[in-house]
């Protein structure tokens, strides 16, 4: 047995031995009363751990249309459930020793801390969940149109960072602080907006910008859910039940899907991910009632988004060598 499987399976085995001692006498009560959840993370923390999309374009539909979740009560289990999940899956990148833009971690978290405080305190009482939802979603799309016209033509990739001056680290910041806005919002959204910033920007492969992007999910993930818990104290028992229902299906799935994804290359990557946002585009289609107002703020974030990414993939300052001009 290698290292990192020997290491995957004690933590496995170590989460599951704290998990039923907590959840104990209760264990199998709390599994059969929410199976529901606990089938539906089998599948969203996998796909969690294998990409930048995370496991909500899987999990929110089937939370909020399907079990009848209040969406404030599916945003606070998604960053509860992520705190697990995702950090597993970033142990196992560690421990495999996967390629990690860590200078990207550090300043994007930095500023992802920032963002997910101030959006979950301030803004996110301000605004419908409606709206919130279909002004991310406008957002991943314009992002997916704009990879993949760049994946219609042989691409050249950055495998490290080519400059990371005082610019960079500022542009990573201010990248963090609107990803982890959006995690306060939503909970999830640091993941896709600094892994478009890394492929479209930094033209940085996405064998490394994916797990890159899972670890700065991770932490941002931590920061939202003590949030949750100390401060606003919103995490009750109903989401708590959930919560512990999943936890022994995402310790699994998330370093799962991390290893698999080690398996596919940049394009396969890409096309996966594109197939997520556009389940996420139908999904919020189907859920969310377009009014006049969600319609066209809709529209405009993604015409701005959509000009934004095209900016991004059209700048030479990153430019690999071989990529022609």
């Amino acid at each position: 047995m290698n290292k990192s499987l020997f290491f995957s399976v004690a933590l496995t085995l170590l989460v599951w031995l704290a998990w039923y001692g907590y959840c104990r006498p209760d264990t199998l009560a709390i599994v059969e009363a929410n199976w529901p959840v606990s089938l539906t993370m089998v599948f969203g923390s996998f796909i969690a751990g294998a990409t930048s999309e995370g496991g909500g374009a899987i999990a929110f539909p089937v939370f909020t249309k399907v079990l009848q979740i209040a969406p404030l009560e599916a945003k606070v289990f998604s960053l509860a459930i992520q705190s697990v999940g995702m950090t597993a899956a970033t142990l196992t990148i560690v421990v495999m020793r996967i390629d990690v833009a860590w200078r990207l971690v550090l300043w994007a978290s930095l500023g992802g801390a920032f963002g997910v405080v101030f959006s979950t305190l301030l803004i996110a009482p301000m605004l419908e969940p409606a709206l919130l939802k279909m002004l991310f979603t406008s957002m991943v799309v314009s992002f997916a149109l704009t990879l993949a016209q760049l994946n219609w033509r042989v691409r050249a990739y950055n495998r490290r960072l080519p400059l990371f001056g005082w610019p960079e680290k500022a542009g990573m910041l201010l990248t963090g602080v609107v990803g982890g806005g959006m995690t306060g919002l939503v909970g999830n959204g640091i993941d896709i907006i600094c892994f478009s910033v890394m492929v479209l920007l930094f033209r940085l492969t996405e064998k490394v910008s994916t797990p890159t992007s899972v670890i700065l999910m991770a932490i941002n993930s931590l920061v939202g859910f003590m949030l949750h818990v100390f401060v606003i104290g919103d995490f009750n028992e109903r989401v708590e039940a959930y919560w512990l229902a999943a936890i022994p299906v995402v310790v699994v799935g998330a370093p799962l899907g991390a290893y698999c994804c080690t398996k596919l290359n940049n394009k396969m990557i890409a096309t996966v991910l594109i197939a997520l946002i556009l389940i996420e585009l139908f999904s919020s289609l189907c859920l969310i009632p377009l009014t006049g107002k969600i319609g066209a703020v809709s529209l405009t974030v993604f015409v701005v988004f959509s000009v934004i990414y095209y900016l991004m993939s059209r700048s030479l300052r990153y430019r690999p060598v071989g990529e022609e001009k």
